[in-house]
């Protein structure tokens, strides 16, 4: 038996291709029927579905959400009313620091993401003194391994190695992060098992994960 998101990602690109052409309130709301029966729908039973299966690999339970399709342009220049994406995560609950899980579709991508998009102050320090001893090197470690099985994260956001940490230490770059977000390309893969797809790319990212968990 098919499940109702088999096409949620094609489904998606097209309406959100049609939408760019026209993100105004009024193709919106002539459309609406379309998004909430062939995106919203099976986007919530995606999210129920990948849930437990990722609560069992946390053991821990998960709570769901999925992204409003109006954005919030109240301090953005750009005034368009809709989100062009699909976008949801996956929040687990347990004690301590705990990594956000993501999947999104938009026309350019369709990709999973896990991490921290922003330390809080303890989670900074945490962080540096983390990374800044021994244990930083097992850190890369699993980076690497983890970019070697296709995964990505963006340059660290600052310029400097903070103090009192020099410019040549040989977790420099880690040391300039102020978040890390685990992103993968699953198209190819989504596309004939959706669900699957998910799964194993959030088990990729696991060991950076638990690292995360553990340290900070």
């Amino acid at each position: 038996m098919s499940q109702p998101f088999e096409t949620l990602i094609s489904d998606a690109r097209a309406f959100y291709g049609e939408l760019a052409q026209n993100n105004n309130r009024e193709w919106f709301t002539e459309n609406k029927s379309r998004y909430e029966t062939l995106l919203k729908k099976p986007a919530k039973l995606l999210l129920d579905t990948i849930a437990p299966k990722l609560g069992g690999l946390l053991d821990q339970t998960v709570t769901t959400k999925l992204f409003r399709a109006n954005r919030d342009v109240r301090f953005s220049k750009d005034k368009t009313p809709y989100s062009t994406h699909l976008h949801m995560m996956w929040s687990p609950q347990g004690n301590g620091t705990q990594p956000i899980y993501f999947f999104g579709i938009a026309g350019e991508y369709v990709r999973t993401g896990a991490g921290l998009m922003n330390f809080d102050k303890a989670q900074q320090t945490a962080w540096r003194a983390w990374v800044s001893e021994r244990e930083g090197d097992a850190l890369q470690t699993r980076l690497d391994a983890a970019v070697s099985a296709g995964a990505t994260y963006g340059k660290p956001e600052l310029k400097r190695v903070p103090s009192p940490f020099g410019n040549d230490h040989p977790r420099a770059e880690l040391l300039r992060r102020k978040s890390l977000v685990l992103w993968n390309d699953i198209g190819s893969k989504a596309s004939s098992d959706l669900v699957g797809a998910i799964e194993q790319s959030f088990a990729q990212f696991e060991p950076v994960m638990d690292d995360l968990r553990t340290f900070l």
